[in-house]
């Protein structure tokens, strides 16, 4: 079982993605925004954490770069989801320090496999 962070402002979406992967055997924690995603990582440890990018009091950029300055967290697995899919998105993405990109929409079957993928390579 891993522990996931889902940081994500649209409600539905957000139970959505929790019920899933919580069907699946992981245990996870919610934000339903940036402030609060950074508050989780600073006091507990991720296998990933999977971001919106649009997100109210700080974007999904703006945690990733945080967590990749934080100690001890540099080497968390991280996927951006997000809508915003031009190639110029994702390349800023990569760049910040994201391992995985992923657009929305998706569907959760999709969102369950690349979950199992990522988290089977830490292993």
């Amino acid at each position: 079982m891993a522990k996931i962070l889902l940081a994500e402002d649209e409600d539905v979406l957000r139970m959505l993605v929790v019920d899933t992967l919580e069907d699946e055997g992981h245990e996870l924690d919610e934000a339903s925004d940036g402030k609060e995603a950074i508050d989780l990582i600073t006091k507990n440890d991720y296998d990933l954490i999977l971001l919106d990018y649009m997100m109210p009091l700080c974007t999904g950029l703006e945690v990733i770069e945080k967590v990749r300055n934080m100690p001890g967290k540099q080497h968390v697995k991280i996927m951006m989801l997000s809508a915003k899919s031009q190639l110029s998105d994702k390349e800023r993405v990569m760049q910040a320090g994201a391992n995985y990109f992923m657009e929305k929409p998706y569907s959760p079957l999709d969102l369950v496999k690349r979950v199992e993928e990522i988290l089977d390579e830490k292993h």
